[in-house]
């Protein structure tokens, strides 16, 4: 593997930091991206009973829960709720943006990864074609097989580029996904809760 490693050129280094970076965030997204983290499960049942008592409770008591992202959303609106409506509202929406970033940190590097990594292979083809014509102009014997070893280096460079890329590349999408799909559930349950706080109490108190 190492004599393969060397045979690349001085290409392969980059490349091998970028197959790093992408286990490095792979793995570090995934554990920060589990779904109890984002969405617990105690505030998604309480919110489809319609129990905002409960999910006050669960703010209030649960750290695990209060700290989630979607806990996090909520327990601002629950501080802001006496100074009205709006405010709340845009406290909700400051703190959301705040955790929405967080969700997707590192992630746009994966997808530049997935671009870049190609683009070295191919720049260690390149090298690699050069080298070889270079051998054969230089060499006193023309012989077609001083242009093993640069030819050897363009396949190597390229071959690892696209090792690099593809990996890097559904990695990219998954938790792009992944991503997409909590930011729209935490919309949704951040409406729901902010409805239920200021309407559905304001419904109660009126009965």
């Amino acid at each position: 593997m190492w004599e393969l490693f060397k045979a690349g050129g001085w290409l392969m280094l980059p490349l091998l930091l970028c197959s790093v970076f992408t286990v490095a965030i792979t793995l570090e997204r995934l554990i920060r991206l589990r779904r109890k983290d984002v969405l617990p499960k105690q505030i998604l049942v309480s919110s489809r009973q319609g129990n905002l008592t409960e999910i006050i409770e669960q703010l209030q008591h649960d750290s695990k829960v209060k700290h989630s992202a979607l806990g996090q959303i909520l327990s601002i609106a629950l501080q802001s709720k006496s100074e009205g409506e709006q405010f709340t509202r845009a406290q909700m929406e400051v703190v959301a943006s705040q955790e929405i970033h967080y969700l997707e940190k590192n992630i746009n590097f994966l997808g530049t990864i997935s671009a870049v990594a190609p683009l070295l292979g191919l720049l260690g083809t390149v090298v690699g074609i050069i080298e070889s014509f270079l051998m054969i102009d230089v060499g006193s014997n023309v012989s077609p097989t001083l242009m093993i070893p640069g030819i050897s280096k363009a396949l190597i460079a390229t071959a690892m580029g696209m090792v690099v890329a593809i990996p890097a590349l559904i990695a990219y999408r998954y938790l792009q996904r992944v991503v997409h799909e909590y930011i729209s559930e935490l919309e949704q349950q951040a409406t729901l809760f902010h409805a239920q706080l200021f309407y559905q109490q304001r419904a109660d108190q009126s009965d």
